[in-house]
C-alpha cells in the first residue's frame, strides 16, 4: 500500500511563511490528482488545494487563495504547498493526498501547523 509522507509544517506567526511537502513512498505510484485538506480541532476536514495533472489544473479554497500556493511534479509524485500570509485560523493538521481517479483515497498522515497572532 502506497504511503503519503509529508513534512514540513510547525509554528509560525501570523504573516510568516511555511512550506509543506509531501512525496509518495512508491516510485511507481501514479496519480491523477493530488491535493492537501486540512481540520482544525472541533472542525471537519476541509479543502485546501489541489492540482490535476493531465490538465495541469489548479484549485484552491476561498479561505486560501492568493496566500497559497500548491505545485508538484507528476513523474516524482511530489506535491508542496506554499504558504504564506499566515493567519491564526489557518491553524490546523493538514493532509496530503492523492487520487488514482476521481476521489482522494490516498492519504498522509497529517502535519500540524500552528499560527500564532
Amino acid at each position: 500500500q502506497v504511503q503519503l509522507v509529508e513534512s514540513g509544517g510547525g509554528s509560525a506567526q501570523a504573516g510568516g511563511s511555511l512550506r509543506l511537502s509531501c512525496a509518495a513512498s512508491e516510485r511507481t505510484f501514479s496519480s491523477s490528482a493530488m491535493g492537501w485538506f486540512r481540520q482544525a480541532p472541533g472542525k471537519v476536514r476541509e479543502f485546501v488545494a489541489s492540482i490535476t495533472w493531465g490538465a495541469g489544473i489548479i484549485y484552491y479554497s476561498d479561505a486560501v487563495k492568493g496566500r497559497f500556493t500548491i505545485s508538484g511534479d507528476n513523474a516524482l509524485n511530489t506535491v508542496i504547498l506554499q504558504m504564506n500570509s499566515l493567519k491564526p485560523e489557518d491553524t490546523a493538521v493538514y493532509y496530503c493526498a492523492a487520487a488514482k481517479t476521481t476521489s482522494f483515497n490516498y492519504w498522509g498522515q497529517g502535519t500540524q501547523v500552528t499560527v500564532s497572532s
